[in-house]
């Protein structure tokens, strides 16, 4: 991949900040191992498992649904160009992420680190970019709602496992549950509802997208844990050309990304009730596969300076998705998100439009139909 397509998908300001950077060799920490965690009154209970299958749990509430809403990547700057206004960032957004949602998911692209050791070293590098925002930055998330933020991608190992440990371990210091580790099931509960959280991506550093036979275990057993079962992956190239689902492998920059389309089919048939997805940079169609809804790219969703702003690039969604209580998808719809300035979601765009077209070309007879209201319906 050329230089000057990835400066297409990273914003220019980026090459500055890699410079500030500070040298070093990478950092001896080790990984997080998960535990459990303390219930924060201002998110569900999460409790992180590596363990062995725990029986199914007992029936909700009669009647019982769970609402969710997940958006795609997003790191507020590079340490240390950072948002003078981090508390407010999302303001004009909240609304649309929180209103009747339970769960708030939404990938965190790089670190809440204060480690220095970073993967591009010693220097300035047009192809190497390490995302780091400071640990108290977890705050400002919670704040704007989120109760469940992933680290499957390709910026959670950029300052070694000991910013990726340090990255966890802010996350839980605020009470939100965290997901995507090696192994790691995050269980959530949602109106009486159990709902689990695995996440992939295509590196040893995450639950992998690649080893095909540990994820569909991996899914399975979360299954066996909870009624609803939210997959994620990080998954697909990425770019303004990279607006298409190819059934294909995707390679980018030389990496195996995976199949998306393929990965998303197996996780459903493993016991996946709703599949989500970003790491293209770009919005992707949604397609249904045997009744349950797969967004195959939700895009960026919030930077500053991170990501390149133009184009199909500026546009963001928030995805809202109401399941029954044995994971059964009952409502979705799609909230267009623009991104200004330096990288802040502010409601509006052509999201809407943009993914309904995607969506047909891609997947015909299986797309989701999003009408110009956002909602979407199965074909």
């Amino acid at each position: 991949m050329r230089r000057s397509r990835l400066f297409a998908i990273l914003s220019p300001a980026v090459a500055l900040v890699i410079a500030a950077c500070s040298s070093g060799h990478a950092s001896s920490g080790t990984v997080f191992s998960p535990t459990a965690e303390p219930t924060s009154s201002a998110s569900p209970a999460a409790t992180l498992a590596t363990s062995a299958a725990t029986p199914r749990p007992s029936a909700p509430p009669s009647g019982a649904s769970v609402t969710l809403t997940a958006v795609g990547d997003m790191i507020l700057g590079i340490t240390p160009v950072l948002p003078p206004d981090p508390a407010s960032y999302f303001e004009a957004v909240e609304p649309a992420l929180t209103h009747g949602a339970q769960i708030v998911f939404g990938n965190l692209e790089g670190t809440l680190t204060t480690s220095t050791a970073s993967k591009c070293g010693a220097g300035p590098s047009a192809d190497c970019f390490a995302f780091r925002n400071p640990p108290r930055y977890a705050r400002y998330f919670k704040k704007a709602g989120f109760t469940v933020l992933n680290d499957a991608n390709n910026h959670s190992h950029d300052f070694g496992a000991g910013g990726q440990a340090q990255t966890v371990r802010s996350i839980h210091a605020v009470g939100l549950a965290q997901t995507g580790l090696p192994g790691e099931i995050t269980r959530v509960r949602a109106n009486g509802v159990p709902v689990a959280f695995v996440a992939f991506a295509p590196y040893s550093y995450t639950a992998s997208l690649l080893d095909l036979p540990a994820a569909r275990a991996l899914i399975r057993q979360a299954a066996r844990e909870a009624r609803i079962v939210v997959v994620y992956m990080h998954a697909g190239a990425e770019g303004s050309d990279a607006d298409h689902v190819t059934g294909r492998e995707e390679i980018f920059l030389g990496e195996d990304r995976g199949n998306p389309e393929a990965f998303a089919h197996m996780a459903i048939d493993a016991g996946a009730s709703l599949v989500i997805a970003s790491g293209p940079h770009v919005l992707r169609g949604m397609q249904f596969y045997k009744g349950h809804l797969i967004a195959y790219s939700l895009g960026n969703f919030a930077g500053y300076h991170n990501f390149s702003i133009h184009g199909d690039l500026t546009m963001s969604a928030i995805l809202r998705v109401r399941l029954s209580s044995s994971g059964r998808f009952e409502q979705g719809r799609l909230y267009p998100v623009q991104l200004t300035g330096a990288g802040r979601p502010v409601p509006g765009g052509g999201a809407i439009s943009f993914v309904a077209g995607l969506s047909s070309a891609d997947f015909g007879a299986s797309a989701a139909r999003i009408q110009p209201s956002g909602v979407i319906k199965r074909s």
